[in-house]
């Protein structure tokens, strides 16, 4: 009974942070702060071994590392740090490649739309504010839709999803 609502918990605010995202090119910290409370709940309704609950943990901590590495080098911002590591916090070892692969790619590919829709004059269409805050070069790209498409594409193959549903 408490299953479904916990399954949900993880789309639900990966759909919240790209919305956030999208509207002020920023994903707070208690988008990430939620995610981490809500998976030991997660674990524990699933019947995860400590064992596996650890390399969840794991997976958390190589991303953000890696996502640490990217802020770094100014290449990812620091909410999509925190959101893609606490992504990989749910999705776990056995899906993360395909996450990472399928959050680079939807990334690469927002890139473009965001390349070929800043190529268009600001002035020829009429454009809410945030909308032409995300047209100007120069502003990033809300990169929390990316991680977004990953997450739910992935999610519903991970470990903690089949045990939710089971």
């Amino acid at each position: 009974m408490f299953e479904y609502p916990v399954l949900l918990l993880f789309p639900a605010v990966l759909a919240y942070a790209a919305v956030m995202d999208v509207f002020t090119m920023t994903i707070p910290n208690r988008i990430s702060l939620g995610l981490i409370a809500g998976f030991p709940l997660a674990a524990l309704l699933a019947g995860f071994p400590m064992h596996t609950a650890l390399m969840h943990l794991a997976a958390f901590a190589i991303i953000l590392a890696f996502g640490i590495g990217l802020f770094a080098l100014n290449l990812l911002g620091g909410g999509d740090a925190k959101l893609l590591a606490t992504a990989a916090l749910w999705i776990g070892f056995d899906q993360l490649l395909p996450f990472v692969t399928t959050v680079t790619v939807a990334g690469g590919a927002l890139a473009v739309l965001f390349l070929a829709g800043r190529r268009i004059p600001v002035g020829s269409l009429p454009l809410p504010e945030w909308a032409a805050r995300l047209h100007k070069d120069g502003n990033g790209i809300p990169y929390g839709l990316a991680i977004c498409a990953g997450g739910l594409l992935v999610y519903p193959k991970t470990e903690l999803f089949r045990a939710l549903i089971s």
